[in-house]
């Protein structure tokens, strides 16, 4: 019997947690759950499939290994029984909060106290880390509560409602047990569409840095991407968002004369904003009112009957009329 289970955001931290040598068994937590549909009222098996549906839209894989990732990762978790002790490593962003109250929420229902779990989760990107700076991380491990399980499981039900209004209101609870809960709600509800011009926050920083004069996607991602409290984002869902912007009429960006967006990308692929983005980018026009929405973020579909915009100001979510 193995006596640790080790789960966490990704293959780069295992490698680093290997050669540290943190012993026990290691599950990658690969999901981008910030991104497509994370429907209430499913099972994990239900939900995982989805979720490879999704991941497989996104050409982000091969269809059968995606598939098969899902369900290994599923049935391992589903072993848990098998060893003494369950770790959870993870960091501070949104993609990690999200992949935690998951985890969490399926203990809650599942373990009945029968394995001890913990977590390690401190304000460092795992992937950035040395092996002797991963193994230090291990004074910080901390056992896993009624509280932090009960948290998880009102969050995670929150995120996948059909509408964002009890994920907002977790803003109004305490969530200290989780110290980095609150800002991935924030973070989330910053990338439904803005009240103002109806651009996610992402999407503003994109155009915000193209409309100062960058225009190689490589830099604009990696500027975009400092700006960001805490960085969560992959470089192919954020290659998306400049494609939307390629391809709306009227478009909010362009490229030179046959030319292409492309992961990854070159240096002819210079991007240029458009009148009409510098409208949207102002206020004058609104994003919504160019290109219909029908995307995911977490249980809420925005389509055109039922979008969402955040309001920073007043810090609330409301519905478009």
């Amino acid at each position: 019997m193995r006596s640790i289970l080790n789960i966490t955001n990704g293959d780069c931290a295992i490698e680093i947690m290997k050669k540290a040598g943190i012993p026990g068994k290691f599950l990658p937590w690969r999901d981008v759950l910030h991104d497509g549909p994370v429907p209430i009222g499913v099972t994990l098996e239900e939900l995982s499939k989805i979720r490879a549906e999704f991941i497989i839209s996104r050409n982000w894989g091969e269809p059968d290994l995606i598939k098969r990732d899902f369900v290994e990762r599923d049935n391992t978790l589903k072993s848990f029984r098998e060893y003494e002790k369950v770790i959870l490593w993870f960091e501070h962003d949104l993609y990690d909060q999200l992949q935690i109250l998951q985890i969490l929420d399926w203990f809650h229902k599942n373990n009945e106290n029968e394995v001890k779990l913990s977590i390690i989760c401190r304000d460092k990107y795992l992937g950035m880390l040395s092996p002797d700076e991963m193994k230090d991380l291990l004074k910080y491990e901390e056992p896993i509560t009624e509280k932090h399980l009960m948290l998880s499981s009102k969050a995670w039900s929150a995120f996948r409602e059909e509408s964002p209004k009890e994920w907002s209101q977790l803003l109004n609870k305490d969530t200290s047990i989780l110290p980095f809960l609150r800002g991935a709600v924030v973070r989330m509800l910053e990338e439904y569409p803005s009240f103002t011009n109806g651009l996610s926050r992402t999407a503003q920083q994109a155009l915000k840095i193209i409309s100062e004069g960058e225009s190689l996607a490589g830099k604009v991602f990696g500027l975009s991407q400092e700006s960001e409290e805490r960085m969560f984002l992959g470089d192919s869902s954020f290659w998306l968002i400049l494609q939307e912007f390629l391809d709306s009429s009227p478009a909010l960006l362009t490229l030179p004369a046959g030319k292409k967006l492309t992961l990854p990308t070159d240096k002819e692929q210079k991007l240029t904003i458009t009148s009409v983005g510098l409208e949207v980018l102002s206020g004058r026009k609104n994003w919504l009112d160019i290109k219909q929405q029908d995307r995911w973020i977490g249980g809420a579909h925005l389509e055109h009957t039922n979008t969402w915009c955040w309001n920073p100001g007043s810090g609330s979510i409301v519905k478009r009329a």
